[in-house]
């Protein structure tokens, strides 16, 4: 059977109702006006829906059917609204379509949800807002979620974290077609970095369990308050007046995780707080944080937050800082 292949020079858009529009703005300021950088042929894009749609509180008109997604180079998936809401079939159905047809797919935010339903992420890396991350892993088994990232890129299959994360896959995929030179004229003209350092896990809150109900409540402000101490399993069970095994099973029970790897997490985010409030050296902040030296700081700091602690710092660094005289 004749198969139409697509035009790689074209970005096909999905519009439907539900989705986020500032995804929607992300994918038409990228690859809609040509910097001044590129002097031969640019995108062509396209938005492409089943007619009028609601994205937010925006009514749009799509130039063109979801059927013309097959015959686009490039699909950008924007964000789906409500994640608890299964995709139309006909988005889906599209979607694969122009998978199957040779078009490069990518989702923004939550647009993976549009993904997976399609099948397209099954076997694959994949990523999405960290809020959902979960979500979709439980719905969708096969496909192999990473938290930690702004975006994950498997050929023909791309997908991002949440928001802002949006522009750093639409900026990839620029790098990837047009170069560094253009992708960077590109950042420059949203007035955005071209590249961030890091994953998403550097914006991920980390709320306390609830302290009522449980046998650990008043542990957690214990060890909050002694997190510059070389504090044990044993420190905490003994304070917890149970055994490190059934120390273990609460914790895991309450705060996912192990007793070890809560202690930790706690002591890089209040070592993210002193780097955002403070001018404390990291010297300082490993020993205020129980870390006992820069050099393991750095080394656990990398690896969970994704960036060391001075970039960190120097994108986190809070204006009430400054205002406080902290440079």
């Amino acid at each position: 059977m004749h198969r139409t292949i697509p035009d790689m020079s074209t970005v096909a858009v999905a519009i439907t109702d539900g989705m986020l529009h500032f995804e929607l703005s992300v994918a038409f300021e990228v690859f809609g006006p040509a910097p001044a950088a590129v002097s031969g042929p640019w995108y062509d894009l396209v938005g492409c829906g089943p007619g009028a749609v609601r994205a937010g509180r925006f009514l749009l008109e799509p130039d063109h059917g979801l059927d013309r997604l097959a015959d686009a180079g490039t699909v950008i998936v924007p964000a789906w609204a409500d994640v608890d809401v299964a995709p139309p079939a006909d988005l889906i159905d599209a979607v694969r379509a122009a998978h199957e047809a040779g078009a490069r797919v990518a989702s923004l935010c939550t647009g993976a949800f549009v993904l997976a339903a399609a099948g397209l992420l099954d076997g694959r890396r994949a990523t999405t807002h960290w809020a959902h991350t979960d979500d979709l892993a439980a719905r969708h088994p096969r496909v192999e979620v990473d938290p930690g990232v702004l975006y994950v890129d498997e050929g023909s299959v791309l997908t991002s974290a949440g928001k802002a994360a949006s522009l750093d896959l639409c900026l990839h995929l620029v790098r990837l077609d047009h170069g560094a030179t253009v992708a960077n004229a590109v950042a420059r003209r949203l007035v955005v970095p071209p590249h961030r350092a890091g994953g998403q896990a550097q914006f991920v809150a980390s709320p306390m369990p609830d302290r009522t109900g449980h046998p650990l409540g008043d542990l957690f402000p214990w060890v909050l308050e002694r997190l510059d101490h070389p504090l044990t399993v044993e420190d905490l069970a003994r304070q917890a007046a149970m055994s490190s095994r059934n120390l273990g099973r609460h914790f895991r029970s309450v705060a996912g995780t192990t007793p070890l790897q809560w202690l930790l997490i706690q002591r890089i985010r209040r070592a993210q707080e002193l780097l955002e409030r403070t001018d404390d050296s990291v010297e300082v902040i490993a020993a205020a944080t129980g870390m006992g030296t820069a050099t393991t700081l750095r080394r656990h700091f990398n690896r969970t937050v994704g960036v060391p602690p001075d970039t960190y710092r120097r994108t986190f660094r809070s204006s009430h800082a400054d205002a406080a005289g902290v440079r």
